[in-house]
């Protein structure tokens, strides 16, 4: 898979979370009703301080890289500073180097695959703060996806 190295400034997420881990037999039910919630109960429309149109999925809070327990965030980019309502958390991407993929195809396949493909990558990974950001649009069929995996 190609990419590049980007440097990227601070961003702040607002959100649902929950934690899974790849062994979770549950993981991608747990991941998917998150991001339905998300939808299905206004959180997205909600938001205070949106930056932009793009909606994230951030993996963080490692407990031992791909072997263990991690945070999933679903959310958007908000300013800083701006305080959301319940049941809303806020996360922080951290500022630094990371290896930015772009896919494109059906929301669910596409980013199943990506990250498939990922796990058996030799990149030196950081395990910080890794995230999908996907692009506006109404094709949830035939979508672009920007992933962003930390780098030491």
């Amino acid at each position: 898979m190609n990419y590049e190295v980007v440097q990227l400034a601070e961003k702040q997420v607002a959100g649902l979370k929950i934690r899974t881990s790849n062994d979770d037999p549950q993981m991608v039910e747990k991941i998917g009703a998150i991001w339905q919630r998300f939808y299905g109960d206004g959180i997205e429309a909600a938001l205070a301080g949106r930056e932009n149109d793009k909606c994230i999925g951030l993996y963080s809070n490692y407990e031992n890289g791909m072997d263990g327990a991690y945070d999933v965030m679903v959310g958007c980019e908000v300013a800083a500073g701006v305080s959301q309502a319940e049941p809303v958390e806020m996360a922080t991407i951290a500022a630094g180097k990371y290896a930015k993929f772009i896919v494109h195809g059906d929301v669910q396949q596409a980013v199943g695959d990506f990250w498939m493909k990922l796990w058996g990558m030799k990149l030196d990974r950081k395990f910080g703060s890794d995230f999908e950001e996907y692009q506006p649009g109404e094709d949830m069929a035939n979508t672009e996806i920007h992933l962003y995996i930390s780098l030491n």
